[in-house]
């Protein structure tokens, strides 16, 4: 994992947070937990939540949740979905993290819908910037280029610093965690071709 330190704070502590990602890694976030629960145990009971979509995207990433004994709750952060934020901002307020592609399940890709950033502004919690990398994969065709990991590879997990959104800056805040999701992956894949920059560390899984 590279970004050891910023994870630290919130799941060593049991806080909660949103883990936002983009869509197109979907598949190999999962593993974060898997990680998370193993690099911290005492954050054994740090339950992570997914926003699932009533979308057919939705019935994939149920079908990863339950591969993973995640919490699923359904609803959007986008279009109005207010069922969908109030089920997360619940969550929040219970001490839980919530995942959330803020460019899923339809796109455009790499563009954060407004709801991420309202909701970590209404919880008063962090974003924390997470993407992840195989260095053997396949991009699919798909409007995302989803990143597919195959067999006999090695993956890195990143996770970035936090972006934090005040009451009332949710538009602001937008860009700024575009930025930082985009900025992870670049990490993300730098590591996995060989070129991470000097002096960032990565902390075996």
């Amino acid at each position: 994992m590279v970004g050891h330190e910023h994870m630290a704070p919130l799941a060593g502590q049991g806080r909660p947070a949103i883990i936002g990602f983009w869509h197109e890694r979907l598949p190999m976030m999962p593993m974060l937990w898997t990680a998370v629960h193993r690099i911290f145990p005492e954050a054994k009971d740090w339950q992570p939540h997914v926003l699932v979509s009533q979308h057919r995207d939705g019935r994939f990433i149920g079908e990863v949740v339950s591969r993973f004994r995640l919490v699923m709750v359904h609803g959007s952060t986008s279009r109005g979905g207010a069922s969908g934020m109030r089920a997360l901002l619940k969550v929040l307020r219970e001490g839980s993290p919530v995942a959330i592609t803020p460019d899923g399940p339809r796109g455009p890709r790499r563009k954060a819908a407004d709801g991420v950033a309202s909701l970590a502004a209404i919880a008063g919690v962090p974003v924390l910037p997470a993407a992840a990398a195989a260095t053997r994969h396949r991009l699919l065709p798909s409007w995302d280029r989803m990143m597919l990991p195959l067999p006999f590879g090695r993956a890195v997990l990143v996770c970035g610093p936090p972006v934090h959104v005040p009451r009332d800056g949710t538009q602001a805040a937008v860009p700024a965690i575009e930025a930082a999701l985009s900025a992870a992956c670049d990490m993300a894949d730098a590591w996995a071709a060989g070129r991470l920059p000097p002096g960032i560390e990565s902390r075996a899984l």
